[in-house]
């Protein structure tokens, strides 16, 4: 292959070719035509490509009546967008992006045609989400001009594209892209070509050990979902979520990244959601996944039980963890039970446990309490919209009643699981920090990257290598080796990058030399 010469990515002499008009495509060819490039659209299915200039054209219109863009400019950006009938019609262009069907025998084809079509010079980028890009290079005569370009849905307002080079991608494909992207108005990172690349790699924590929890039993779809939006500020809960995408496409995904990594445990994906598939509860899209929906798509509320209102007559707090046990005093405190003061509960008292990474009845029988008295509570995450209690084996209803009315009397619903290694937010939140970092570990992506591609893509209220950082790196490495050490399970092994910072007191975000 000779030099790549290619206009700069700000030059209104780029021409960027476009192959596959869905949603997806049109979101790219809007980011490329109001950034100055010209856009040839292309699609094999009859009429298509037609059809998204003219979705395209109406959507510069709102945009201009909104206010959001200037009538001149969006007259401009019209003007830019060019309908081809055949692939060959793309010959010329510099840059052309599919978006198409994940389908690697497809994707393999079309690349093929693209490489006798497209001029020595041309990078051939492909959106591909969660196929290999080496993959989709193999057996081309010059694999060292494709790369990955991958944009999320919606692409005008999901400001994050990921750069993947592939093994024989040459270093100045990706550069090129990088500056692409950050022209068209996104953030660029780059991305080794790893199953998931960034973003859907890290996003295998939330949803496969939110699922995890449900099969388990330890708490109900809404129970789940109210406490992870409620306590850690996910924006949906994990079943939510999975409704929302579908697990037609969800489910997939997982299993895919899973075997992609030899069974990685961290990545391993449930049972649950395979029956669902398989029953074609698939969620919004055909009305009933994890929840039902009405015919205009809104979700079927499930309220959780009734608020209790008896409260104990005594309270004795476990100081195993002082610094848990203080932000818990304080809940105690709101309501105005008096906290007893010995070493040992009176012979009536609530127990109350603060587990970190354990279950309750480990707590319970490290300090000898009566497990029909003691309940565990969430301390770590945010109590100012939820408060979590978990019970032992043995906890009798009449001391979760009084559990309930305690945490729940100053109007703050409460929520209550079965007995659980890492109650429900420090296990995800943990497994997420821990994912994140194996990612830095394995050199995929730049630390810093990794977060920004984390909160852009998925929308979490920080990036986990941060999170990590605000709850401390010696803490997230506690519930790890704790959840590890009781179920025995490998999933849940610490990252060497966290082992380390942890030891360090270094920031999980710091990048070694």
């Amino acid at each position: 292959m000779q030099t790549v010469f290619l206009p700069p990515p700000d030059s209104q002499q780029l021409v960027v070719g476009l192959v596959g008009c869905g949603v997806m495509g049109r979101g790219i060819a809007q980011l490329a035509a109001l950034a100055g490039a010209q856009v040839r659209l292309c699609d094999s299915r009859e009429g298509a490509a037609g059809t998204a200039r003219q979705e395209l054209l109406a959507t510069f219109g709102k945009l201009s009546e909104k206010g959001k863009l200037d009538q001149t400019a969006a007259t401009a950006a019209a003007g830019r967008l060019q309908v081809c009938d055949r692939l060959e019609d793309l010959a010329g262009c510099h840059v052309i992006v599919e978006a198409i069907v994940e389908d690697l025998a497809v994707k393999k084809a079309l690349f093929s045609n693209l490489e006798i079509i497209a001029g020595p010079d041309a990078i051939l980028a492909t959106n591909t989400s969660s196929l290999p890009v080496t993959a989709i290079a193999a057996g081309l005569q010059h694999p060292e001009r494709v790369a990955g370009f991958h944009f999320f849905n919606p692409v005008p307002l999901m400001k994050i594209v990921e750069v993947i080079g592939g093994f024989l991608t040459r270093p100045e494909i990706t550069d090129y892209l990088l500056a692409l992207g950050r022209h068209w108005g996104h953030n660029a990172v780059r991305a080794k070509d790893t199953p998931g690349f960034i973003v859907n790699h890290a996003g295998r924590g939330y949803g496969t050990e939110g699922l995890r929890v449900l099969a388990e039993g330890i708490a109900s779809v809404p129970v789940l979902d109210n406490i992870l939006r409620d306590t850690a500020g996910f924006r949906l809960g994990p079943c939510e979520l999975l409704d929302l995408t579908g697990l037609d496409v969800s489910h997939p995904v997982m299993e895919s990244i899973y075997h992609q990594y030899y069974e990685e445990p961290r990545f391993r994906p449930q049972v649950n959601t395979r029956q669902m598939l398989t029953a074609g509860a698939l969620g919004k899209k055909v009305g009933h996944g994890f929840y039902r929906y009405g015919a205009d798509g809104k979700k079927e509320a499930i309220a959780e039980p009734a608020q209790a209102t008896q409260l104990p007559t005594s309270v004795w707090l476990s100081h195993d963890r002082p610094e848990l046990a203080e932000r818990v005093a304080v809940l105690i405190s709101a309501a105005g039970i008096p906290i007893e003061t010995s070493a040992r509960p009176s012979d009536s008292a609530l127990c109350l446990v603060t587990p970190l990474g354990e279950d309750a009845t480990t707590c319970c029988a490290r300090e000898d309490l009566d497990g029909r008295r003691t309940v565990g509570v969430e301390s770590l995450f945010d109590a100012s919209r939820r408060r979590v209690l978990m019970t032992t084996p043995a906890t009798t209803a009449d001391y979760l009643t009084m559990a309930c009315g305690l945490f729940g009397a100053t109007g703050v619903p409460v929520s209550v699981i079965r007995d659980s290694a890492g109650m429900v937010t420090q296990r995800v939140v943990a497994h997420i920090i821990n994912i994140a970092c194996e990612i830095a570990q394995q050199d995929i992506a730049d630390p810093l990257d990794i977060d920004r591609a984390v909160t852009l893509g998925l929308g979490y209220p920080l990036g986990p290598l941060a999170w990590g950082d605000a709850l401390g790196p010696t803490t997230v490495l506690a519930i790890l080796k704790n959840l590890e050490q009781q179920t025995g399970d490998p999933r849940y092994r610490p990252s060497p990058w966290l082992q380390r910072r942890a030891l360090l007191g270094l920031s999980l975000l710091h990048k070694e030399i």
